[in-house]
């Protein structure tokens, strides 16, 4: 007899989540639509990917190299 309780106890509990999910999805407001993001712009991630610091180094190499 325990177990026929204890199954009974299980379908009533599947019965009632269910309903309860059901019942929920209308409930919700419908999510608005996104717009997509902009891009970010590309920005050195690491000095060798910067231009400008590229430049200044090759500057000091240059000026370190040259004749005294």
């Amino acid at each position: 007899m325990p177990v026929v309780l204890l199954v009974v106890a299980l379908v009533v509990v599947v019965l009632v989540v269910r309903a309860t999910a059901v019942a929920g999805r209308g409930l919700r407001a419908p999510r608005p639509a996104s717009r997509p993001r902009p891009a970010d712009p590309v920005r050195p991630v690491a000095p060798d990917d910067d231009p400008e610091f590229l430049r200044e180094l090759a500057r000091r190499v240059r000026r370190d190299d040259s004749p005294a």
